[in-house]
C-alpha cells in the first residue's frame, strides 16, 4: 500500500526574524494544508531549508509536524544526508516520533557511484522499519539514481517502496516503471510535469505548488485518478506559468516569498538564500493573479 496517494505537500519552513522556527506559524501552515485537502505533509525537505537547519531543529521541526497532524493525513519525514551515518541517526529519531515515511535524497556533493548509492540506501533502510521514498534530484546533488539501481534496491531491500523523480527526464522515468513492472512506488518531484508523471503510473506529486494551491493540487491528481484526464491535463496546463514562477529563482526563494504574500507566514530565508529580485516578485505576483490565487 502506497504511502500516500494525491499530492503532498514539500511544506516551507517558517523563520522569525531571528531566523528562529517560528513554531506559532508552522502550526498555522499544517492546519491550511490539511483544512485544503493536501494528502501528505513532506517536512524538512529541500522546500523546508533542511540544509540550513541543526540536527536538533530539524528533529524538531518533525516531532512538531508529526504532533500537531496527529495522524490526520500521512507525514514523511525529510532525512537524508550525504553522510550516511547522519542519515541514518536522522531517520532512527525521525521514527521514534511516528511519521509514516521517510525521503531519503541522493548524498549530495560526494556524488556516490551507483554501487555507493545502493549501500548508502540499503544502510539507511536497515536501520529503521519506516518505509522510504528514495528522492533523485540531480540537479541539486550532482548524483543520479538510475533506473535499474532505483529497481534493484525496491526488490532487494523490503522498506524501499517508492522514488520522488526530479530528474525532469520523461524518458529516464519510463524506462524505470517499465523494469520495475509494479515493484516501486512513483511520485513526480517537478510540479510541472504531475500529469505526465501520473500517465506512467504515479501515485501523485511532492508538491512545492501546494504551499500556496493545495486544493487545486490534489484536485489535479485526483481527477486523473477518477479517470477524467482531460481535466487532470486542463488543470496542469493551467498551472505552468505559476510553476515557472515558483522556480525561477531557486527554490524555496520564491514560493517563501508567495506564501509570505498570502499573509501565511513571514518569507525569511536562511542565507545563503537571499530576498527575491524585484522584478521576479512582480512576475510571480501576476502568476498568482492569472492562477485565481487572493493575497
Amino acid at each position: 500500500m502506497a504511502i500516500f496517494t494525491g499530492a503532498g505537500v514539500a511544506i516551507v519552513t517558517p523563520f522569525k526574524s531571528d531566523f528562529s522556527v517560528d513554531y506559532d506559524k508552522f502550526r498555522e501552515l499544517i492546519e491550511y494544508q490539511i483544512a485544503n485537502g493536501t494528502d501528505c505533509i513532506i517536512v524538512c525537505g529541500t522546500t523546508g531549508e533542511s540544509s540550513t537547519l541543526t540536527h536538533e531543529e530539524h528533529l524538531e521541526c518533525i516531532r512538531f509536524c508529526a504532533e500537531v497532524v496527529n495522524h490526520r493525513i500521512p507525514v514523511v519525514a525529510g532525512t537524508g544526508s550525504n553522510a550516511t551515518d547522519t542519515a541514518i541517526y536522522l531517520s532512527q529519531e525521525a521514527e521514534k516520533f511516528g511519521v509514516d515515511g521517510l525521503l531519503i535524497v541522493t548524498p549530495y556533493y560526494n556524488k556516490a557511484t551507483q554501487n555507493g548509492l545502493i549501500k548508502h540506501y540499503t544502510a539507511v533502510a536497515n536501520s529503521v522499519k519506516l518505509p522510504i521514498i528514495m528522492y533523485n534530484v540531480p540537479s541539486r546533488t550532482g548524483c543520479n539514481i538510475l533506473p535499474e539501481t532505483a529497481v534493484y534496491l525496491a526488490k532487494n531491500v523490503e522498506n524501499i517502496v517508492a522514488i520522488k523523480e526530479a530528474t525532469g527526464n520523461i524518458s529516464q522515468v519510463a524506462k524505470l516503471m517499465s523494469l520495475a513492472d509494479g515493484c516501486i512506488d512513483l511520485y513526480s518531484g517537478n510540479d510541472d510535469q504531475v500529469v505526465p508523471i501520473l500517465s506512467l503510473g504515479g501515485k501523485g506529486v511532492i508538491s512545492v505548488v501546494s504551499n500556496i494551491a493545495p486544493q487545486q493540487m490534489h484536485d489535479m491528481v485526483q481527477s486523473y485518478l477518477d479517470g477524467d484526464v482531460k481535466k487532470a491535463a486542463d488543470m496542469q496546463l493551467k498551472a505552468i506559468e505559476l510553476c515557472n514562477a515558483l522556480f525561477c529563482e531557486v527554490n524555496p526563494i520564491p514560493v517563501k516569498k508567495a506564501v509570505e504574500l498570502m499573509g501565511l507566514c513571514e518569507g525569511y530565508l536562511r542565507m545563503p538564500l537571499s530576498e527575491m529580485e524585484p522584478q521576479n516578485v512582480e512576475r510571480l505576483k501576476k502568476a498568482m493573479t492569472d492562477y485565481g490565487i487572493e493575497f
